[in-house]
């Protein structure tokens, strides 16, 4: 596979699994954030909201997977997002201590994907 096939494929899975995340939130609320279904009203309509706003940042990854080619710019604005993303929670857990088990995994992927798609979208030394 071709590193710009893997980008493309990387991209569509991060856009369909974002949107997917996203729209479960809104549609879930509470009940979609592991160990927080009794969080309250406040923390329901805030997460229903961000995950609307996380719906339409998928939307954003498929919608650059779908250029050709697809512009670097683009994934390295969408991975310093999800990179920032993951800074936030590292934030949290140095102010307030260990999140849930599945909270710590998700901060594991969105740090190790930023490095990834600036690897494969950064265009190959000429020859």
């Amino acid at each position: 596979m071709t590193k710009a096939k893997a980008l493309r494929a990387l991209m569509l899975t991060m856009g369909f699994s974002c949107v997917a995340i996203g729209l479960l939130h809104v549609l879930l609320g509470n009940s979609a954030i592991p160990g927080e279904s009794s969080a309250g009203p406040t923390i329901d309509s805030l997460g229903r909201f961000f995950g609307a706003i996380f719906a339409g940042y998928g939307v954003a990854w498929l919608r650059a997977a779908r250029q050709s080619p697809i512009r670097t710019t683009t994934v390295q604005w969408l991975s310093g997002i999800l990179l920032l993303g993951a800074l936030g929670r590292l934030l949290s857990l140095a102010v307030h201590g260990w999140p849930h088990w599945f909270q710590i995994a998700l901060a594991a992927i969105e740090l190790a994907l930023p490095p990834l798609f600036l690897r494969l979208a950064h265009p190959a030394p000429a020859r």
